[in-house]
């Protein structure tokens, strides 16, 4: 990271902002042809791994794309707000982020499939035991992101 003074460096700090994020866009790579895709997320951390669950549809280039080349990258960001000064030059941006890079998974087991939907669920604000019609839980695509690096950057002005 070029701007060391800005990099957030605990990870309770990288995913306090995490929290904060409405949107991840994941980005998948085949042939040299990038694809990029903002989604709906929610995460967990079991035993020290970062697990990132999305939802979607069974059809789509995301999974596709997927299917054929697994390594992805991520990103978050929040708290925007252009800095406005009187020369151009001086102009800046408040901002939060989070990249990270990892392998994206199909949840096929329907008891990973509930978890992870759970988080979901959980994140967005339902408060309860969510239940799941079986038909319904068979035709969502859940995805699982393992996360193997993470880091976070800010600018905030004080």
């Amino acid at each position: 990271m070029r701007r060391t003074d800005r990099e957030i460096a605990e990870l309770a700090d990288v995913l306090a902002v995490l929290d904060r994020c409405e949107v991840i866009r994941v980005g998948f790579c085949v042939d040299d042809q990038p694809y990029i895709v903002p989604m709906n997320f929610a995460y967990e951390v079991i035993d020290e791994k970062i697990a990132v669950y999305l939802h979607c549809a069974g059809v789509g280039r995301k999974l596709d794309m997927l299917r054929r080349n697994s390594r992805i990258c991520f990103e978050a960001d929040c708290s925007y707000r252009t800095l406005e000064a009187e020369l151009a030059c001086n102009w800046s941006a408040e901002y939060e982020s989070v990249m990270g890079e990892g392998d994206i998974c199909i949840l096929q087991d329907g008891t990973q499939k509930s978890h992870a939907l759970d988080v979901l669920m959980a994140r967005h604000g339902f408060a309860g035991t969510p239940q799941y019609d079986p038909e319904e839980l068979t035709a969502v695509t859940v995805l699982r992101i393992s996360v193997a690096s993470i880091t976070g950057k800010r600018h905030l002005r004080q």
